[in-house]
C-alpha cells in the first residue's frame, strides 16, 4: 500500500489516484478540506481500491502519530511513502517574513516529512522486521533556485528535505528502503494562489525550456516510477520535474 501526505489536491491526489491505477491501496493525509478528500477517496475505490484518508497536520507530531496508527490498524504495512505535504506563505523578501512563517514552514515542509519517514522506517526496514519500500520525498526546483523576491524560506525548506534525502537514503539502504526525491518546476497548482499569485505559472511560461507550465499528473508519473521495480537500483537522487528549468 502506498501512503501519500497531502493527498486531497494537486500533486498529492494525482499521485493518489495514479497509485490506485496501477494497483496500490491508498492512504493519504489531507489538513483540512473534507469534500476534497472525500472525491480523492471515491476516486480510488472507483479504481477497485482501498482508500483512507486520514485528516492530519504535516506540522503537528501527534496527528503524524496518529495518522500512521490510523494506517496500522487499516492495512498493518506500508510499502510506499510520498512526503509531498506542503504549504507556502506570499511572496515576500526576506525582511517582510517573520519567524512564526519560517517556524510553520519548516514544521510542515522538513520536519514533518522527516517524522513521517522515520514512523515508515520503523514498518519497513528488515531491521525491524520489515519487508523493505520506498520513500518519495516531493522538493521542489526552488531548492536549487532560491526563489529570489518570492519564496526564499519555502526554498529552504525543500533545500533542507534534499539533505535529508541524501542522508536518510545511504543510511536505510542495506535495510532494504529506496529513498529518492522529485524536484516539481513550476506546476498547474492551487498552491500558488496561496503565494497571492493565481497565475504565477503563466507568467513564468517563457521562463522554462518547454514553453508551458507542467501538470500535476506528470509529477505523478515520476513518483511511481521511483516507487516501482524500474527504479530498482537508484536510492539518493533527486529526480527534476521542471520542463528544463
Amino acid at each position: 500500500m502506498l501512503l501519500v501526505t497531502g493527498g486531497s489536491r494537486g500533486i498529492g491526489a494525482a499521485v493518489a489516484t495514479l497509485a490506485a491505477a496501477r494497483g496500490y491501496d491508498v492512504a493519504f493525509s489531507y489538513r483540512a478540506d473534507d469534500a476534497a478528500a472525500a472525491a480523492v477517496s471515491a476516486a480510488v475505490e472507483g479504481l477497485g481500491r482501498q482508500a483512507l484518508a486520514v485528516r492530519a497536520d504535516n506540522g503537528d507530531p501527534g496527528q503524524i502519530d496518529a495518522l500512521f496508527a490510523a494506517l496500522d490498524r487499516r492495512f498493518g504495512r506500508i510499502d510506499v511513502l510520498v512526503n509531498n505535504a506542503a504549504i507556502i506563505g506570499r511572496q515576500a523578501r526576506l525582511e517582510q517574513i517573520g519567524v512564526e512563517r519560517m517556524r510553520r514552514l519548516f514544521e510542515v515542509n522538513a520536519i514533518g516529512p522527516m517524522l513521517c519517514a522515520r514512523e515508515a522506517v520503523k514498518r519497513m526496514a528488515r531491521r525491524h522486521g520489515g519487508e523493505g519500500g520506498v520513500v518519495v520525498n516531493v522538493s521542489s526546483a526552488s531548492a536549487r533556485l532560491g526563489s529570489p523576491g518570492e519564496y526564499v524560506d519555502y526554498a529552504a525548506s525543500k533545500g533542507a528535505l534534499e539533505t535529508f534525502t541524501i542522508g536518510l537514503a545511504r543510511e536505510v539502504a542495506r535495510d532494504g528502503i529506496r529513498v529518492n526525491a522529485v524536484r516539481p518546476g513550476h506546476i498547474h497548482t492551487a498552491m500558488h494562489a496561496s503565494g497571492g499569485e493565481p497565475g504565477r505559472v503563466e507568467r513564468l511560461r517563457e521562463t522554462i525550456p518547454m514553453g508551458r507550465g507542467g501538470l500535476p499528473e506528470e509529477v505523478a508519473r515520476a513518483i511511481l516510477w521511483l516507487a516501482g521495480p524500474e527504479a530498482s537500483f537508484t536510492t539518493g537522487a533527486l529526480l527534476d520535474v521542471t520542463g528544463g528549468k
